[in-house]
Protein backbone atom coordinates (compact mmCIF):
# COMPACT_ATOMS: atom_id res chain seq x y z
CA UNK A 1 0.00 0.00 0.00
CA UNK A 2 2.76 2.41 1.03
CA UNK A 3 4.76 1.55 -2.09
CA UNK A 4 1.69 2.18 -4.24
CA UNK A 5 1.21 5.62 -2.72
CA UNK A 6 4.87 6.45 -3.32
CA UNK A 7 4.57 5.38 -6.97
CA UNK A 8 1.42 7.50 -7.37
CA UNK A 9 3.23 10.51 -5.87
CA UNK A 10 6.17 9.96 -8.24
CA UNK A 11 3.84 9.80 -11.23
CA UNK A 12 2.21 13.06 -10.15
CA UNK A 13 5.61 14.71 -9.64
CA UNK A 14 6.66 13.72 -13.17
CA UNK A 15 4.13 16.23 -14.51
CA UNK A 16 6.42 19.06 -13.30
CA UNK A 17 9.72 20.09 -14.90
CA UNK A 18 12.44 21.39 -12.61
CA UNK A 19 15.66 23.04 -13.80
CA UNK A 20 18.60 23.43 -11.44
CA UNK A 21 21.43 25.85 -12.16
CA UNK A 22 24.74 25.53 -10.31
CA UNK A 23 28.29 25.81 -11.63
CA UNK A 24 29.36 22.94 -9.33
CA UNK A 25 28.87 19.63 -11.17
CA UNK A 26 28.71 17.74 -7.86
CA UNK A 27 25.69 19.75 -6.69
CA UNK A 28 23.89 19.16 -9.99
CA UNK A 29 24.61 15.41 -9.81
CA UNK A 30 23.33 15.20 -6.22
CA UNK A 31 20.17 17.14 -7.05
CA UNK A 32 19.62 14.95 -10.10
CA UNK A 33 19.69 11.75 -8.03
CA UNK A 34 17.56 13.26 -5.25
CA UNK A 35 14.86 14.81 -7.44
CA UNK A 36 14.62 12.02 -10.00
CA UNK A 37 14.24 9.59 -7.11
CA UNK A 38 11.31 11.77 -5.99
CA UNK A 39 9.81 11.42 -9.46
CA UNK A 40 10.41 14.92 -10.84
CA UNK A 41 11.27 15.61 -14.49
CA UNK A 42 14.68 17.18 -13.81
CA UNK A 43 17.40 18.86 -15.85
CA UNK A 44 20.63 20.27 -14.44
CA UNK A 45 22.69 23.06 -16.00
CA UNK A 46 26.14 24.31 -14.95
CA UNK A 47 26.30 27.36 -17.24
CA UNK A 48 23.90 30.15 -16.10
CA UNK A 49 23.86 31.68 -19.61
CA UNK A 50 22.78 28.33 -21.04
CA UNK A 51 20.07 28.15 -18.36
CA UNK A 52 18.61 31.50 -19.46
CA UNK A 53 18.33 30.23 -23.05
CA UNK A 54 16.74 26.96 -21.93
CA UNK A 55 14.09 28.79 -19.92
CA UNK A 56 13.46 31.06 -22.92
CA UNK A 57 12.93 28.12 -25.29
CA UNK A 58 11.53 25.36 -23.08
CA UNK A 59 8.84 25.07 -20.41
CA UNK A 60 9.89 24.66 -16.78
CA UNK A 61 7.66 24.89 -13.72
CA UNK A 62 10.31 25.56 -11.09
CA UNK A 63 13.96 26.66 -11.00
CA UNK A 64 16.51 25.88 -8.28
CA UNK A 65 19.23 28.49 -8.66
CA UNK A 66 22.64 28.92 -7.05
CA UNK A 67 23.51 32.49 -6.09
CA UNK A 68 27.30 32.68 -6.36
CA UNK A 69 28.20 31.54 -9.91
CA UNK A 70 30.34 32.52 -12.89
CA UNK A 71 30.15 34.29 -15.26
CA UNK A 72 27.03 35.85 -13.64
CA UNK A 73 25.39 35.47 -10.22
CA UNK A 74 21.95 34.06 -9.58
CA UNK A 75 20.23 37.41 -9.14
CA UNK A 76 21.48 38.45 -12.60
CA UNK A 77 20.08 35.22 -14.04
CA UNK A 78 16.68 36.04 -12.53
CA UNK A 79 16.93 39.63 -13.80
CA UNK A 80 17.25 38.31 -17.36
CA UNK A 81 14.56 35.65 -16.99
CA UNK A 82 12.01 38.10 -15.54
CA UNK A 83 12.29 40.14 -18.76
CA UNK A 84 10.42 37.38 -20.62
CA UNK A 85 9.02 35.07 -17.93
CA UNK A 86 7.19 36.47 -14.90
CA UNK A 87 5.66 33.20 -13.73
CA UNK A 88 8.58 30.79 -13.25
CA UNK A 89 8.74 29.74 -9.59
CA UNK A 90 12.32 30.32 -8.40
CA UNK A 91 14.11 28.99 -5.31
CA UNK A 92 17.55 30.42 -4.57
CA UNK A 93 20.36 28.35 -3.04
CA UNK A 94 23.13 30.04 -1.06
CA UNK A 95 26.34 28.67 0.37
CA UNK A 96 25.60 30.72 3.49
CA UNK A 97 22.68 32.97 4.43
CA UNK A 98 25.05 35.94 4.78
CA UNK A 99 25.83 35.56 1.06
CA UNK A 100 22.18 35.81 -0.02
CA UNK A 101 21.14 38.90 -2.00
CA UNK A 102 19.42 41.75 -0.13
CA UNK A 103 15.76 41.27 0.78
CA UNK A 104 14.78 44.14 -1.53
CA UNK A 105 16.36 42.28 -4.47
CA UNK A 106 14.52 39.06 -3.61
CA UNK A 107 11.22 40.95 -3.51
CA UNK A 108 11.88 42.94 -6.69
CA UNK A 109 12.75 39.86 -8.71
CA UNK A 110 9.88 37.82 -7.24
CA UNK A 111 12.13 35.05 -5.94
CA UNK A 112 9.74 32.81 -4.01
CA UNK A 113 12.21 31.40 -1.48
CA UNK A 114 15.77 30.55 -0.65
CA UNK A 115 17.68 28.19 1.60
CA UNK A 116 21.25 27.36 2.48
CA UNK A 117 23.06 24.53 0.74
CA UNK A 118 23.32 21.36 2.79
CA UNK A 119 24.34 17.72 2.44
CA UNK A 120 20.71 16.97 3.26
CA UNK A 121 17.93 18.18 1.03
CA UNK A 122 15.02 17.97 3.52
CA UNK A 123 14.39 21.74 3.72
CA UNK A 124 14.81 22.12 -0.03
CA UNK A 125 12.28 19.35 -0.62
CA UNK A 126 9.77 21.15 1.64
CA UNK A 127 10.27 24.33 -0.39
CA UNK A 128 9.87 22.41 -3.65
CA UNK A 129 6.67 20.73 -2.44
CA UNK A 130 5.27 24.11 -1.37
CA UNK A 131 6.22 25.54 -4.74
CA UNK A 132 4.55 22.71 -6.65
CA UNK A 133 1.33 23.16 -4.65
CA UNK A 134 1.36 26.86 -5.47
CA UNK A 135 1.94 26.10 -9.13
CA UNK A 136 -0.96 23.63 -9.13
CA UNK A 137 -3.30 26.26 -7.74
CA UNK A 138 -2.04 28.93 -10.14
CA UNK A 139 -2.61 26.59 -13.06
CA UNK A 140 -6.14 25.85 -11.87
CA UNK A 141 -6.95 29.53 -11.43
CA UNK A 142 -5.50 30.38 -14.88
CA UNK A 143 -7.57 27.61 -16.40
CA UNK A 144 -10.75 28.92 -14.80
CA UNK A 145 -9.92 32.49 -15.77
CA UNK A 146 -9.17 31.54 -19.38
CA UNK A 147 -12.23 29.38 -19.88
CA UNK A 148 -14.69 31.86 -18.46
CA UNK A 149 -13.20 35.23 -19.38
CA UNK A 150 -15.79 35.92 -22.11
CA UNK A 151 -18.79 35.77 -19.80
CA UNK A 152 -18.83 38.13 -16.83
CA UNK A 153 -21.65 36.43 -14.96
CA UNK A 154 -20.07 32.99 -15.34
CA UNK A 155 -16.70 34.44 -14.32
CA UNK A 156 -18.24 35.94 -11.19
CA UNK A 157 -19.74 32.56 -10.32
CA UNK A 158 -16.45 30.79 -11.00
CA UNK A 159 -14.74 33.35 -8.77
CA UNK A 160 -16.97 32.48 -5.84
CA UNK A 161 -16.75 28.76 -6.48
CA UNK A 162 -12.96 28.82 -6.78
CA UNK A 163 -12.76 30.66 -3.47
CA UNK A 164 -14.84 28.00 -1.77
CA UNK A 165 -12.94 25.12 -3.41
CA UNK A 166 -9.51 26.40 -2.41
CA UNK A 167 -10.70 27.44 1.03
CA UNK A 168 -12.17 24.02 1.74
CA UNK A 169 -8.87 22.47 0.65
CA UNK A 170 -7.06 24.53 3.29
CA UNK A 171 -9.67 23.67 5.93
CA UNK A 172 -9.16 19.97 5.21
CA UNK A 173 -5.45 20.44 6.00
CA UNK A 174 -5.80 22.63 9.10
CA UNK A 175 -8.52 21.92 11.67
CA UNK A 176 -8.09 25.39 13.25
CA UNK A 177 -9.00 27.04 9.94
CA UNK A 178 -12.49 25.48 9.92
CA UNK A 179 -14.85 28.34 10.58
CA UNK A 180 -11.95 30.72 11.18
CA UNK A 181 -12.04 32.36 7.75
CA UNK A 182 -15.83 32.74 7.89
CA UNK A 183 -15.62 34.50 11.23
CA UNK A 184 -12.71 36.72 10.13
CA UNK A 185 -14.74 37.70 7.06
CA UNK A 186 -17.80 38.61 9.16
CA UNK A 187 -15.81 40.45 11.84
CA UNK A 188 -14.07 42.45 9.08
CA UNK A 189 -17.44 43.31 7.54
CA UNK A 190 -18.71 44.41 10.94
CA UNK A 191 -15.77 46.81 11.37
CA UNK A 192 -16.12 48.02 7.79
CA UNK A 193 -19.79 48.85 8.26
CA UNK A 194 -19.01 50.80 11.45
CA UNK A 195 -16.47 52.77 9.40
CA UNK A 196 -19.05 53.51 6.70
CA UNK A 197 -17.04 51.88 3.90
CA UNK A 198 -18.42 51.64 0.38
CA UNK A 199 -20.19 48.52 -0.86
CA UNK A 200 -17.17 47.76 -3.07
CA UNK A 201 -14.79 47.87 -0.09
CA UNK A 202 -17.18 45.80 2.01
CA UNK A 203 -17.28 43.18 -0.75
CA UNK A 204 -13.48 43.15 -0.90
CA UNK A 205 -13.31 42.76 2.89
CA UNK A 206 -15.80 39.89 2.78
CA UNK A 207 -13.91 37.94 0.09
CA UNK A 208 -10.47 38.91 1.44
CA UNK A 209 -11.42 37.65 4.89
CA UNK A 210 -12.62 34.35 3.47
CA UNK A 211 -9.44 33.96 1.44
CA UNK A 212 -6.80 35.46 3.75
CA UNK A 213 -5.21 32.14 4.75
CA UNK A 214 -5.32 30.48 1.32
CA UNK A 215 -1.51 30.43 1.23
CA UNK A 216 -1.58 27.64 3.80
CA UNK A 217 -2.22 25.36 0.82
CA UNK A 218 1.54 25.63 0.28
CA UNK A 219 2.51 24.82 3.88
CA UNK A 220 3.32 21.13 4.55
CA UNK A 221 0.58 19.22 6.39
CA UNK A 222 3.10 18.00 8.97
CA UNK A 223 3.57 21.61 10.12
CA UNK A 224 -0.08 22.69 10.01
CA UNK A 225 -1.19 19.64 11.98
CA UNK A 226 1.61 19.63 14.54
CA UNK A 227 0.35 19.73 18.15
CA UNK A 228 3.66 20.63 19.79
CA UNK A 229 5.67 23.85 19.50
CA UNK A 230 7.02 24.63 16.04
CA UNK A 231 10.76 24.79 15.39
CA UNK A 232 12.27 27.99 13.97
CA UNK A 233 12.37 26.44 10.48
CA UNK A 234 8.75 25.30 10.76
CA UNK A 235 7.63 28.72 11.96
CA UNK A 236 9.44 30.25 8.98
CA UNK A 237 7.43 27.95 6.73
CA UNK A 238 4.18 29.12 8.34
CA UNK A 239 5.24 32.75 7.86
CA UNK A 240 5.47 32.13 4.12
CA UNK A 241 1.71 31.64 3.75
CA UNK A 242 0.79 35.31 3.01
CA UNK A 243 3.35 35.46 0.18
CA UNK A 244 2.31 32.06 -1.14
CA UNK A 245 -1.34 33.13 -1.09
CA UNK A 246 -0.58 36.35 -2.98
CA UNK A 247 1.46 34.42 -5.53
CA UNK A 248 -1.35 31.91 -6.09
CA UNK A 249 -3.82 34.70 -6.77
CA UNK A 250 -1.52 36.89 -8.85
CA UNK A 251 -2.23 35.17 -12.16
CA UNK A 252 -5.92 36.15 -12.25
CA UNK A 253 -6.98 39.79 -12.46
CA UNK A 254 -10.27 39.01 -10.70
CA UNK A 255 -8.33 38.55 -7.47
CA UNK A 256 -6.36 41.81 -7.66
CA UNK A 257 -8.44 43.67 -5.03
CA UNK A 258 -7.97 41.03 -2.34
CA UNK A 259 -4.26 40.35 -2.88
CA UNK A 260 -3.18 43.21 -0.53
CA UNK A 261 -5.32 41.66 2.22
CA UNK A 262 -3.95 38.16 1.63
CA UNK A 263 -0.33 39.32 1.48
CA UNK A 264 -0.33 41.86 4.31
CA UNK A 265 -2.74 40.61 7.01
CA UNK A 266 0.25 39.73 9.24
CA UNK A 267 1.95 43.13 9.03
CA UNK A 268 2.20 45.12 12.29
CA UNK A 269 1.55 48.83 12.64
CA UNK A 270 5.04 49.28 14.16
CA UNK A 271 6.73 47.59 11.19
CA UNK A 272 7.65 44.33 12.94
CA UNK A 273 5.23 42.13 11.01
CA UNK A 274 5.68 40.03 7.86
CA UNK A 275 6.25 39.50 5.01
CA UNK A 276 7.18 43.09 4.05
CA UNK A 277 7.66 44.83 7.43
CA UNK A 278 5.39 47.66 6.30
CA UNK A 279 4.82 50.48 8.81
CA UNK A 280 1.66 52.35 9.76
CA UNK A 281 -0.42 53.65 6.90
CA UNK A 282 1.87 51.99 4.37
CA UNK A 283 -0.04 48.81 5.26
CA UNK A 284 -3.10 48.56 2.97
CA UNK A 285 -6.16 49.90 4.80
CA UNK A 286 -8.37 46.84 4.34
CA UNK A 287 -5.52 44.56 5.40
CA UNK A 288 -5.30 46.49 8.69
CA UNK A 289 -8.97 45.74 9.32
CA UNK A 290 -8.54 42.02 8.59
CA UNK A 291 -5.49 41.94 10.90
CA UNK A 292 -7.71 43.00 13.80
CA UNK A 293 -10.44 40.50 12.90
CA UNK A 294 -7.90 37.69 12.43
CA UNK A 295 -6.19 38.42 15.77
CA UNK A 296 -9.52 38.61 17.61
CA UNK A 297 -10.57 35.20 16.29
CA UNK A 298 -7.18 33.72 17.19
CA UNK A 299 -7.56 35.00 20.78
CA UNK A 300 -11.12 33.75 21.19
CA UNK A 301 -10.68 30.33 19.55
CA UNK A 302 -9.77 27.25 21.53
CA UNK A 303 -6.40 25.75 20.62
CA UNK A 304 -4.73 22.46 21.54
CA UNK A 305 -2.38 24.32 23.90
CA UNK A 306 -4.85 26.79 25.51
CA UNK A 307 -8.49 27.62 25.98
CA UNK A 308 -10.14 30.66 24.37
CA UNK A 309 -9.34 33.93 26.14
CA UNK A 310 -12.09 35.72 28.12
CA UNK A 311 -13.45 39.01 26.75
CA UNK A 312 -11.77 41.10 29.48
CA UNK A 313 -8.36 39.70 28.55
CA UNK A 314 -8.98 40.28 24.86
CA UNK A 315 -9.94 43.92 25.46
CA UNK A 316 -6.80 44.41 27.56
CA UNK A 317 -4.70 42.90 24.78
CA UNK A 318 -6.12 45.23 22.14
CA UNK A 319 -5.63 48.22 24.44
CA UNK A 320 -2.03 47.18 25.05
CA UNK A 321 -1.22 46.55 21.36
CA UNK A 322 -2.97 49.65 19.99
CA UNK A 323 -0.40 51.54 17.91
CA UNK A 324 2.14 48.71 17.97
CA UNK A 325 0.47 45.64 16.47
CA UNK A 326 -2.77 47.33 15.40
CA UNK A 327 -3.86 50.58 13.73
CA UNK A 328 -4.92 52.73 16.73
CA UNK A 329 -7.95 54.34 15.05
CA UNK A 330 -9.29 51.03 13.77
CA UNK A 331 -8.63 49.45 17.15
CA UNK A 332 -10.77 52.12 18.84
CA UNK A 333 -13.63 51.29 16.48
CA UNK A 334 -13.33 47.58 17.25
CA UNK A 335 -13.00 48.19 21.00
CA UNK A 336 -16.25 50.19 20.85
CA UNK A 337 -17.94 47.14 19.30
CA UNK A 338 -16.50 44.83 21.97
CA UNK A 339 -17.55 47.09 24.83
CA UNK A 340 -20.93 48.35 23.61
CA UNK A 341 -22.23 46.03 20.90
CA UNK A 342 -20.79 42.64 21.77
CA UNK A 343 -24.05 40.93 20.81
CA UNK A 344 -23.05 41.49 17.16
CA UNK A 345 -19.83 39.55 17.78
CA UNK A 346 -21.77 36.87 19.64
CA UNK A 347 -24.14 36.41 16.72
CA UNK A 348 -21.19 35.68 14.43
CA UNK A 349 -19.54 33.31 16.91
CA UNK A 350 -22.80 31.39 17.33
CA UNK A 351 -23.33 31.26 13.57
CA UNK A 352 -19.96 29.61 12.97
CA UNK A 353 -19.57 27.75 16.25
CA UNK A 354 -16.37 29.47 17.48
Amino acid sequence: MRKGLQNLEKNQNSNYRIIAVDDEVGIIDSLSVFLQRSGYDFIGVTDPMDAIEKVKNEHFDLMILDFIMTPIHGDQVVEEIRKFNKELYILLLTGHKDLAPPLETIRRLDIQGYCEKSDKFDQLLLLIESGIKSIEQMDEIKKINYELKDTYSRLEQAYLESIQTLRYTVEAKDAYTRGHSDRVSEYSLLIGKKLGLSNKDLRTLEIGGLFHDIGKIGVPDSILQKDSKLSDDEYSEIKNHPTIGAHILSTASIFSDIIPIVKHHHERYDGNGYPSKLIGENIPYLARIVTIADSFDAMTSKRSYRDSLPLETVIEEFEKCKGTQFDPKLTDVFLDILKNNYYEIDNIKNKYKA
